[in-house]
């Protein structure tokens, strides 16, 4: 399991990965981002170091030059996994990166899926404020919709772990209402 200092580093190595980047509203710092998707795991009730760190680190390999084994060999094997199984290959045509990535979150650890919901909580609260057409936010919100039920399964059991889960789900819930969205629902069906 890591460590306060692992995960210091790993928060370090995330500001300087992402230190000139910005979330699409051109302005607020993307480490802002990141930050909140861990303070929505903390909030939820989220204190394994290891689980803290990937959230950190989550878009290193997809959106900076940082490589796997990079990840890998400063923050070990569990970290670097969690990491990989949150991240898009861009090395494949965009039709076929999306059709992967939904295979890998469909087949990812129940730790991966909680830091991806944190993830899109805050992504979809950016996709609000963004300066960006209707019909943009629209298909990005979709996007995250889609998301959400493929990992639901195992969303409903974390939520039995974690109540306030719950929370996450009525935020996305309230701005998918704006895009006539069908809700979430995190219910076992008897």
């Amino acid at each position: 399991m890591a460590n306060s200092e692992t995960l210091a580093k790993a928060i370090e190595f995330a500001h300087k990965k992402h230190q000139h980047q910005k979330r699409p509203d051109g302005i607020t710092p993307f480490v802002d981002h990141l930050e909140g998707v861990v303070n929505r795991l903390k909030n939820i009730g989220i204190a394994n170091q290891n689980i803290l760190s990937a959230a950190w680190l989550h878009d290193t390999i997809e959106k900076t030059d940082t490589t796997f084994e990079e990840v890998d060999s400063i923050f070990g094997n569990t970290i670097s996994v969690l990491v990989l199984s949150l991240t898009k290959d861009k090395n494949l045509p965009k039709k076929k990166q999306e059709i992967q990535y939904i295979n890998q979150l469909k087949n990812a650890s129940k730790d991966s899926k909680i830091i991806k919901l944190c993830d899109a909580s805050s992504n979809i609260k950016d996709i609000a404020k963004a300066p960006i057409s209707r019909n943009q936010k629209n298909k990005k919100v979709r996007k995250i919709f889609h998301y959400i039920r493929v990992m639901k399964k195992d969303l409903i059991e974390a939520k039995e772990r974690y109540p306030k889960i719950q929370e996450l789900i009525d935020g996305i819930n309230s701005v998918g209402k704006e895009f006539r969205l069908r809700p979430i629902i995190l219910e076992n069906k008897s």
